[in-house]
């Protein structure tokens, strides 16, 4: 009030220092808008006043303030703050003025009471901190020192006399009044900023807004030093705002915080160099940069116990606002938080909606009420209307009119089944009307027909939000094992709450063990819903076979169970997650399982699964092993070593799943724990479905073992010199997979004639193996992997259909004319081999994608893909990848000047390795959407050139459904400015070919480019947004289509990268950009390309490079947009020396900017692309 009342006098002389500190008025009030005065219940309404003023505070004529504050009951109800007319001579008078207007307030407020039957019926007490003025009030006798009053004040001592108010002295800080007529006053200061010193002291982070005006506050500074101070004593978390400043002028002092602090010094305060210390210091921090934009006062609620929502909310929201989404569903498992969710969304969508219910527990309320009375529930509290009853399935007419004109929002919680979405009427909800359902089950929301089904993985709640700094790593392990469930973290926090740590520690060792029985109890609900073969297939999943691929998942299971895929889709429907390809579960489900075989036997040799590291230990080494256990999981780096005897698994007639094994990234630990007490075998059960053992301690397997059921066998790093005997035959017919990478030992492979469905074989490793079976009778067979059997010297015997050959690392010499027999090959590997002569019949394999020479000598390079259906464009469906990179002690004695021309002819090569071919001098007519291109150190290299192709057909083609184009020449020196051209032209074709795919929607795989080359200009033509050092801003053309449009950025840098060589993983190229409308709203996003370095050459990238770049993350939708800002930098990862220093620097940047109409039919760009 005092603040808008001195500002009001200003109206017909203000000025710029009076605009700002309007501004700072209407930011308070606008931070305040939830402050309020509560008014309360009281029986005794009495009215009390505040009177106060200042003296001569006005500067331009000397005038005082006057102010007064009346409450009655419980709360401040009427307040006056006004200059007063003439100039008081002391400041008893300006007292005595201002009590006068607070007299004459009171008397109109008594009879204003006194007409609302509020009758005061003592004198109204007015509290004055002017002891004069209280003195004059209560003197009868005119002193000669008041004779220059005016006669009007002196009703202040006559309603005294007559006993309608009563002033009475107080102390200046009981005094209420004052903040109507003067600022804070220093006391009330000094409290509030000791008040705030102690908040600042317990917290854990300080969020700092730093405006023009921050540094010449000095309450301001010193509390920024304060903050400071913990930062650097008790890391103390600190996260500088910079509104509307440049962050460098609060680093470097400048700007106008230069004159504020000039200002500080020139008063000689003690405090400013402390001051400038921190100020500095927050200016070297990473924070926000807001230039523009709006804040949100959007109304939201809070939702004490949930973490990390926000993210979740964020996205059915956008999902409710799309105008084609009517029904959203919500599909998840019991306890994820499907129900918290709604509700959140509910809450903060509703005030759009004119009638809202939030219906929970639909399944179980039909149960109990049935169908048709719970919907006249929801129509009785949509329409307003007590009582409606309806008895039939269907809603009348009447009712369908009302609900046609009503926009709702309905959430339909747990829903079990389809038809409990239709018979509450949703179809005849009104336009824009949303419905969000809930439910377990998949299958409900998609027959349902819900318009949008969001797959909840996880929302998270905890009981404590910000906990104390000594359990702060517990808490956070706490929300890790349960992966953000709310309901897990819910149950969690009620058991530790007011724990102490040691306690926190122990029962984190216990879930790790068995898991929490609450939670599981409560997950089981859905477990307990499964029929028998379910429940079982569900056990095998969590414990052996989570994470794995489906198809495998599928092809073990199928072994076992019938009907298993159809049992394994329903699952997937209600509890397992499909992540692509593979099988997985939420972490709390998988321990739910676990507990519910813990909890079949407390022997764990009488259990049907065992997996915890000291159980099988026990079972195994005590041969406690009995017909009841039909799996064992075993981690080899949790136990010491053991030793086995050959009868260890001979009780163990159900076994179905071996599983021994050391986790990724192990390292040294990785060494045989088992061991046996004499050379044999060891007895294995027939019913084995599963056999993976790593280090696998006997010289093969069991005689006895009849492997009819086996699906899988993985035997890596084994002790085995074979398999079986040759003599043997055996029945193999459900066998997939062999993999025995690693057998040092392994020196023949047994006849796998009755494999008829084998599908991989993996030998990698195996130099010991000097021969192979025939493969020929395999007809499954797709895959086999021989890398590093230097001692195999014969090609293999192989099926047709074979697709993938790995005979990298090998001593075979030759591809053999037999190699047009197998018409299957997609990828042949022979780096790195003794091959020196290839079959010219290479040239007859039509399905050949991927052929690997790297690193040999092969004396001719065969005539390859003679195919002409190939070489014309239409034969973009198919893609070719070729390695010709040669070791560099090597190039001399092969120096590659160019790539024969049939090889480029080819329109569908797909990859190409030449890196280091220092002789290369030539590449021309290479096809113009080669997606691997990589020319690194060609030294010679000066010609590049692409043949010119229709690009309406490469919309059609897609390569394992990605599209990602790495195009590199790093080093390439040599290169005329023609041949920069040609690469500039190909990278940008490419990039406008992947916008209209993009918009075309053929596929929703990622698109992207990454193209270097050495240079230090950026082309004009083809970037017309240009600036140096790392960013720049370029204005948004307005739209002039008739429709919605996207907005597409194409990226070039320039880059130092000479000193690239010192890192050993990969560089990132990451671009931070800004988009702005044009009501000043704006939105932040990110993108980022990454290049892995070559390990084994150590590339050294000489001085500047062009980078070429985009991505689909580079296109989004234009909401009136009008201004796009760029902030380019090199992220390096994984220094190698100690310390980490700035030498890869970006010291020109550019923006292309394609216009994407919304229909397939609007242009790319309005005026840079012709299409």
């Amino acid at each position: 009030m005092y603040a808008v009342g001195l500002l009001s006098r200003f109206l017909h002389c203000c000025n710029k220092k009076h605009l700002q500190a309007a501004k700072r008025v209407l930011r308070y009030v606008k931070g305040t808008l939830s402050y309020g005065l509560r008014y309360s219940k009281e029986g005794n309404l009495k009215l009390v006043g505040y009177t106060d003023s200042d003296w001569a505070g006005s500067i331009d004529d000397m005038k005082s303030t006057s102010g007064y504050a009346f409450n009655l009951g419980s709360a401040m109800f009427c307040w006056s703050s006004k200059k007063q007319s003439l100039v008081a001579q002391s400041t008893a008078e300006a007292e005595y003025v201002a009590a006068a207007s607070a007299v004459n307030q009171a008397i109109w407020l008594r009879k204003i009471l006194a007409d609302l039957k509020v009758h005061q019926k003592e004198a109204t007490e007015i509290f004055c901190d002017n002891q004069s003025s209280v003195a004059i009030a209560k003197n009868p006798v005119f002193h000669g020192r008041t004779k220059h009053f005016s006669i009007k004040l002196h009703v202040v001592r006559e309603m005294e006399q007559a006993q309608e108010v009563k002033l009475i002295h107080c102390n200046s800080e009981d005094q209420l009044a004052d903040i109507l007529t003067k600022a804070l006053n220093v006391t009330s200061s000094n409290k509030l900023s000791q008040a705030l010193s102690r908040a600042i002291a317990a917290s854990n982070i300080s969020i700092i807004i730093l405006s023009l005006d921050y540094a010449s506050s000095k309450s301001c500074l010193a509390e920024l030093s304060d903050i400071m101070d913990y930062k650097r004593t008790q890391g103390h978390t600190v996260l500088p705002i910079f509104y509307h400043v440049d962050p460098s002028h609060v680093r470097n002092l400048g700007g106008s915080f230069k004159t504020s602090f000039d200002d500080h010094e020139s008063k000689r305060l003690r405090q400013v160099q402390r001051w400038k210390a921190a100020f500095v210091e927050v200016g070297k921090l990473k924070g926000w940069h807001i230039e523009g934009g709006k804040f949100d006062c959007k109304s939201r609620h809070v939702y004490e116990e949930l973490v990390g929502i926000g993210y979740q909310k964020d996205a059915i929201s956008r999902l409710i606002e799309q105008e084609g989404s009517r029904v959203i569903g919500l599909w998840g498992m019991g306890g994820i938080g499907k129900t918290t969710l709604a509700d959140a969304v509910y809450k903060e969508m509703s005030p759009n909606f004119e009638s809202c219910w939030f219906l929970q527990n639909v399944s179980e309320k039909i149960k109990k009420q049935g169908k048709e009375s719970l919907r006249n529930d929801l129509l009785s509290k949509l329409l307003n209307e007590k009582d409606i009853r309806i008895d039939t399935p269907l809603i009348g007419y009447p009712y369908q009119e009302r609900l046609n004109n009503k926009k709702v929002l309905v959430v339909l919680d747990d829903v079990s089944h389809q038809d409990q979405i239709t018979i509450m009427g949703v179809r005849h909800f009104g336009d824009g009307s949303k419905i969000i359902v809930t439910s377990r089950d998949r299958k409900v929301l998609e027959n349902g027909e819900a318009d949008q089904i969001y797959e909840l993985f996880s929302t998270c709640a905890f009981k404590q939000s910000n906990p104390d700094a000594d359990f702060r790593d517990l808490s956070i392990r706490f929300v890790e094992y349960t992966q953000y469930n709310p309901l897990a973290l819910k149950v969690l926090g009620s058991q530790l709450y007011k724990r102490s740590r040691e306690y926190w520690k122990s029962e984190m060792d216990k879930l790790k063990e068995y898991g929490q029985p609450e939670i599981s109890n409560i997950l089981k609900r859905s477990f307990d819903g499964l029929d028998e073969q379910e429940k079982n297939i569900f056990l095998d999943i969590a414990i052996f076979l989570k994470g794995e691929l489906k198809e495998n998942v599928e092809k073990i299971l199928s072994s076992c169970y019938n009907g298993a895929k159809s049992s394994i889709r329903n699952l997937i429907d209600n509890l397992l997650d499909e992540i692509p390809r593979c099988i997985s579960m939420h972490d709390m489900l998988e321990l739910m399982g676990k507990d519910i075989v813990h909890q079949e036997s407390r022997a764990p040799g009488m259990r049907s699964r065992l997996w915890n590291p000291n159980e099988v230990k026990q079972v195994l080494k005590n041969n406690k092993g009995t017909e009841f256990i039909e799996g064992i999981k075993l981690d080899m780096s949790q136990i010491d070593k053991l030793r086995l005897c050959s009868s260890v698994f001979e009780n163990m007639f159900n076994l179905k799943y071996i599983h021994f094994y050391f986790p990724p990234f192990i390292g040294k630990q990785r060494k045989k724990k088992l061991h046996v007490d004499q050379v044999g075998d060891v007895s294995l059960p027939d019913e084995l479905r599963l056999l993976y053992w790593e280090y696998y301690p006997f010289r093969s397997l069991s005689s006895s073992f009849d492997p009819k059921n086996l699906v899988v066998l993985k035997l890596p790093h084994g002790d085995m010199e074979q398999l079986w005997n040759e003599d043997d035959h055996q029945d193999l017919i459900n066998l997939r997979k062999i993999v025995l990478s690693n057998c040092k030992n392994l020196k023949k492979i047994p006849n796998l004639l009755g494999a008829i469905n084998l599908e991989i074989l993996c030998f990698n490793g195996c130099n010991s193996l000097v021969e192979l079976p025939g493969f020929s009778d395999l007809a499954s067979l797709k895959t086999l992997q021989l890398h590093g059997c230097y001692n195999l010297t014969k090609f293999p015997e192989l099926p047709n259909d074979v697709s993938f050959l790995d005979l990298a690392e090998t001593g075979i010499e030759e591809v053999p004319d037999s190699i047009e027999h197998i018409a299957g090959l997609e990828t042949l590997l022979l780096a790195k081999s003794k091959i020196n002569n290839v079959s010219c019949n290479i040239s007859k394999l039509e399905c050949l994608r991927y052929l690997d020479f790297s690193h040999c000598l092969v004396a001719e390079f065969p005539e390859i893909l003679r195919r002409p259906e190939l070489e014309r464009a239409e034969g973009a469906t198919y893609a070719f990848s070729l390695s010709l990179d040669f070791p560099l002690p090597d190039w001399r004695k092969v120096p590659i000047v160019h790539v024969p021309p049939k090889i480029l002819k080819f329109k569908s090569l797909e990859y190409l390795k030449m890196d280091h071919c220092e002789s290369l001098k030539l590449l021309s007519e290479l096809p113009p959407y080669l997606r691997y291109l990589d020319a690194h150190g060609c030294k010679s290299l000066e010609k590049v050139s692409f043949t010119d192709r229709n690009q309406d057909q490469y919309e059609l083609y897609s390569f394992y459904g990605k599209d990602e184009f790495f195009m590199i020449f790093s080093d390439c020196f040599s290169l005329n400015q023609v041949s920069i051209k040609n690469i500039e032209a190909n990278a940008m074709q490419k990039i406008e070919s992947l916008v209209k795919k993009w918009r075309c929607k053929y596929d929703y795989g990622p698109k992207s480019l990454f193209c270097c080359f050495p240079g230090s200009e950026i082309s004009a033509s083809k970037f017309e947004y240009q600036r140096m050092n790392s960013s720049l801003k370029l204005q948004i053309t307005p739209n002039e289509f008739s429709g919605s449009r996207f907005l597409s950025f194409a990226i070039c840098l320039v880059v130092d990268l000479k000193y690239c060589h010192k890192y050993n993983k990969d560089l990132r190229c990451i671009c931070e950009y800004q988009l702005t409308a044009f009501d000043g709203c704006y939105e932040k996003f990110e993108c980022e390309w990454g290049y892995k370095l070559d390990f084994e050459l150590h590339r050294k990238y000489m001085g500047d490079h062009v980078l070429i770049l985009f991505s689909d993350k580079m296109i989004k939708k234009d909401d009136d947009y009008v201004e796009a800002s760029f902030e380019f930098y090199i992220n390096k990862c994984y220094y190698k020396g100690d310390a980490e220093v700035d030498d890869i620097k970006v010291k020109k940047c550019g923006v292309h900017v394609y216009y994407v109409a919304e229909n397939n039919k609007g242009p790319i760009s309005p005026y840079t692309m012709q299409m």
